[in-house]
């Protein structure tokens, strides 16, 4: 492995050869684990040392495939995009998906060489056990940075295991598990999830696909409007049993396979694929049951809250997601800010590019600590932490990294509206992570209504910010801001809870909890690597949020900008910041 890689350190410019050299490259080649410090530091703080070591090299090895061969292949695959075919080459009608070549071989990457959709099953990569959920994460984090459509067959197919073992029974597990957790591409069985129909995807209630029980199986009968990954092999769905009542109590969920026990197509099929805004190469589309054979999971009538294990399971991945594409768009800004000239000096020098890079910088921090955080909640076992996070993150994250990415095409400008460049598909797809697993407003009222209303989360997640503000030698002064700012973010989604008539001030109180929460662990997590003579900057990052997003500053006054300017020279730097700067730019 090449130990040295480019970074995204300032540069000493040579004289251009020709006037292409003008244009700002782009993040094409860089590792993007070496050049990703507060991803390195975090898992640092977090892993226990042996799994670090271990995993440590895997990491900077798909840095380094992301920066280089998944960034091609992702490009080619976005631009050439599935095709469904309804008949086989015999004129016998049985549908299939041509893929481009770029997209199998993504597939490979991930599903074959790092087996991101097993590791949290079974040993992958060497390591004698299945990871923990913030090593699973890690890599979805990196992968991310170049092809975030992938993720979704990756990430289902993940998650499907967990509910066939979970609910299946004997008969489910032994047709499907081993063969969903394989990386050989000849065995393996892809999952997927058909959950949205034509009345809706979020509200399920009014859904009418119909099971008719057959023997040791089911028969489904209807339609379904939205199917992410729809000709995989394993497909988890709902569906509502002959004579169950109507709404959401008359869901069950089952598994449906694409093909049966002696290899025939099953009864279902696809008749159009989705022409997506983002999420291009990844194959969704509406598909018509006609008595498609499969299997009850768990106990009839409790499908959607068997299923929704299986959305929370996303939604974490998609606060990770989310906050590795905003890592690439950053870093992508940086490019461009360090290596461009405009009006006689760097962009990185003008006061408002400055000014503009932190208001990237902040958004992918805060998603990066708020998902690490659910992530060790998940380790520990933290029920009632990761209730309440999973939502969080999922809810503004992904709205940041709509903001983020916009930010980043504008620091490239003209070139980054081209589909040359990798700022054209971040936008577009930043935009499914809004859609995916519930709007914004269904995150935020799951979070206001349910977790805090009626299941009282936004108490543990408040004891679990105490504690590590009171563990963390976070200056003294700071740390009580802090802590008031968080009994003030829960006192008020407490309060909007409480009031019915509220409800359109459950977005406000849920990022006002997020905006506080990130602040508290950024600071305890800056304040534990200083301890360690590490880099203090996420206690600066932490007063940035106080400021930005949680301030409530005069729109006509002008501010001094000088402790700002101080800040944003800190972390515009490559430099590590020491614990004494820190504090002296925490007292200004």
């Amino acid at each position: 492995m090449n130990s040295v890689s480019p970074t995204l350190s300032r540069v000493a410019f040579e004289r251009p050869t020709s006037r292409s050299d003008l244009i700002a490259p782009d993040c094409r080649g860089l590792n993007f684990w070496s050049v990703d410090r507060s991803i390195r530091d975090l898992l640092a703080l977090n892993l226990e040392p042996a799994a670090l070591a271990h995993f440590e090299p895997h990491l900077e090895r798909l840095g380094g495939i992301a920066g280089g061969r998944l960034d091609e292949l992702a490009m080619q695959a976005d631009k050439r995009t599935p095709i469904l075919h309804f008949r086989d080459r015999f004129g016998r009608d049985e549908d299939w998906v041509e893929y481009h070549p770029a997209y199998r071989e993504m597939e490979r990457i991930g599903f074959g060489e790092l087996g991101i959709h097993a590791m949290s099953h079974r040993p992958v990569l060497g390591w004698p056990a299945p990871v923990t959920p913030l090593v699973k994460y890690a890599f979805q984090y990196l992968f991310a940075q170049s092809e975030f459509a992938l993720l979704c067959p990756l990430s289902v197919t993940d998650t499907s295991a967990v509910l066939i073992r979970k609910y299946g029974d004997a008969a489910v597990k032994a047709r499907f598990l081993d063969r969903m957790l394989s990386q050989d591409m000849d065995v393996l069985l892809k999952g997927a999830q058909f959950m949205t129909e034509k009345a809706g995807g979020s509200d399920v209630s009014g859904n009418a696909l119909t099971a008719r029980q057959a023997g040791d199986h089911w028969e489904l009968w209807g339609d379904k409007w939205f199917c992410s990954c729809v000709d995989h092999d394993v497909v988890l769905l709902l569906a509502r049993c002959e004579g169950a009542p109507a709404g959401n109590a008359g869901l069950s969920l089952f598994a449906m396979p694409r093909r049966l026990d002696d290899g025939s197509r099953n009864r279902y099929r696809a008749v159009r694929l989705k022409d997506k805004l983002g999420s291009r190469s990844m194959a969704a589309g509406e598909t018509i049951m006609e008595g498609a054979v499969a299997y009850l999971l768990g106990e009839a009538g409790r499908g959607l809250k068997q299923m929704m294990d299986q959305v929370n399971l996303s939604r974490l991945s998609h606060g990770f997601r989310a906050a590795g594409m905003m890592r690439r768009c950053l870093n992508e800004a940086l490019q461009v800010a360090r290596h461009r000239t405009t009006f006689g000096r760097t962009v990185i020098d003008h006061p408002m590019a400055r000014r503009q890079l932190l208001k990237l910088m902040l958004p992918t921090e805060q998603a990066l600590s708020v998902s690490v955080a659910a992530a060790m909640a998940m380790t520990k076992g933290d029920d009632s932490t990761l209730r309440i996070l999973t939502p969080l993150v999922k809810y503004r994250a992904s709205r940041d990294n709509v903001a983020v990415a916009t930010g980043a095409m504008e620091m490239r400008g003209g070139n980054g509206y081209i589909e040359d460049w990798s700022n054209a598909k971040l936008v577009r797809d930043a935009h499914l992570g809004l859609l995916w697993e519930g709007t914004s407003s269904v995150n935020a009222l799951d979070i206001v209504r349910r977790a805090v209303g009626r299941e009282r989360a936004h108490e543990a997640l408040a004891t679990a910010l105490h504690e590590d503000l009171g563990r963390a030698p976070i200056p003294g002064q700071f740390r009580s801001r802090l802590a008031g700012l968080v009994d003030r973010a829960t006192d008020f989604a407490d309060t909007v809870a409480r009031q019915p008539e509220a409800e359109a001030s459950c977005r406000r109180a849920a990022s006002g909890l997020y905006h506080a929460t990130s602040a508290a662990l950024m600071a305890s997590e800056g304040a534990r690597l200083g301890a360690q003579g590490g880099d203090t900057r996420r206690l600066l990052l932490a007063r940035l949020v106080i400021d930005h997003r949680l301030g409530n500053a005069d729109p006509f006054s002008l501010p001094d900008h000088r402790h700002e300017d101080a800040m944003t020279a800190a972390l515009l730097d490559d430099a590590p910041v020491s614990m004494e700067r820190a504090a002296e730019l925490l007292a200004g």
